[in-house]
């Protein structure tokens, strides 16, 4: 088991300035190369508090914000237009970077991708639900209409 300090939110584990311990292989695998985390240290815990003072005055400033995102969101479907063949069936799926330039280009903001989370793959045209984690508690449930782009 290795010991981190997360630097980004990270789904399903934390958020940035948390100590976690994790498997070996993830840890060296996908946290530390993708730059989410960094091995814990005892000189570790003054960046710990640095990373949750700035995450805490971010905070602050953008929770109001995303409030309103979160009703400019669900206030009406986000169009999600990707190839598709013969009954609706997609070719590939609906990542999240789709869904987040949908986003944008409905003129709704940026989004991150990484904060898109799907129930389920999207695999067909139609409406389906994904939601975003916007920020702490504050999360955006999307409705997605995804159709053929020609």
């Amino acid at each position: 088991m290795s010991k981190l300090i997360l630097t980004n939110e990270v789904s399903g584990l934390g958020s940035a300035g948390d100590v976690v311990e994790v498997k070996n292989g993830y840890a060296r695998n996908y946290l530390l190369p993708r730059g989410f985390a960094v091995l814990w240290t005892k000189g570790g815990e003054k960046q710990i508090e640095s990373i949750k003072a700035a995450r805490e005055a971010r905070a602050l400033k953008t929770v109001e914000e995303a409030v309103t995102l979160k009703a400019a969101l669900e206030a009406k479907p986000i169009r999600v237009a990707v190839k598709a063949g013969v009954g609706g069936r997609l070719f590939g799926t609906v990542k999240t970077a789709d869904v987040a330039a949908a986003v944008a280009e409905a003129g709704l903001g940026e989004i991150d991708k990484r904060k898109v989370e799907f129930s389920a793959p999207v695999k067909n045209t139609g409406n389906h639900e994904a939601t975003v984690r916007l920020i702490g508690d504050v999360v955006a449930t999307l409705t997605l209409q995804v159709v053929n782009k020609k």
